[in-house]
């Protein structure tokens, strides 16, 4: 393999998308609400991670696998994604994203949008419709900025020439871990943590920081 010039890695959730997946998902079980408040809750850093995904996750419980064809309709691709991610590959670079939200959807969509790897959680299903469980272990802080550094490393990219793109607290550790860490449209807790914010909702402003 052919060493990248720089690696990017976003967040999914509000980051590449505009969308909260979960959200989505769980308004076809009929309870949006209480899962956009725990999920808010989350990205604010106020709870742990892993224990509200696993809450929220059973709240999807019953939800039919039809119900992704739906959702994946409904997805908002962050204005300036598209640009940013074919700027960051004329420059030699990678995209990955690594995200708390679910690889039943991020398969359909990353790569139109210019991802080239990507993980996250996977829903359990029994009979065609959500267990209300994660398969597997969970994708959580830790698990970003594993990501992170073990795509740098397969893909010979040094630790200062990685960028780290997210919104809510469980982004923050991937952004420590980079040599540039990015607050794009973020939570107040990773804005004052970001060695770089940025607040209009647009991807594209990211391409003047690219190496």
């Amino acid at each position: 393999m052919t060493a990248a010039r720089f690696l990017v890695v976003l967040d999914a959730d509000s980051t590449l998308i505009r969308n909260e997946v979960i959200e989505l998902l769980a308004e076809e079980a009929g309870r949006r609400a209480e899962v956009q408040a725990a999920t808010e809750a989350a990205m604010r850093g106020e709870v742990d991670f892993a224990a509200s995904l696993r809450s929220r996750v059973r709240a999807l419980t019953g939800v039919p696998t039809a119900a992704f064809a739906r959702v994946q309709s409904r997805i908002e691709p962050t204005p300036g994604v598209r640009e940013l991610t074919d700027a960051v590959h004329r420059r030699g670079g990678v995209v990955g994203v690594v995200s708390g939200g679910f690889h039943e959807i991020l398969d359909a969509i990353a790569p139109g949008l210019g991802v080239d790897r990507w993980r996250a959680n996977r829903l359990s299903v029994t009979e065609g419709a959500l267990s209300g469980t994660v398969d597997g272990e969970i994708v959580d802080a830790a698990a970003k900025a594993a990501s992170l550094t073990e795509w740098a490393a397969e893909l010979g990219v040094a630790p200062h020439a990685t960028i780290a793109i997210g919104d809510g607290a469980n982004d923050l550790q991937m952004m420590a871990a980079a040599g540039l860490g990015i607050a794009f449209n973020a939570k107040p807790a990773v804005r004052a943590a970001a060695a770089v914010v940025i607040g209009p909702q647009d991807l594209s402003e990211v391409i003047a920081l690219l190496p």
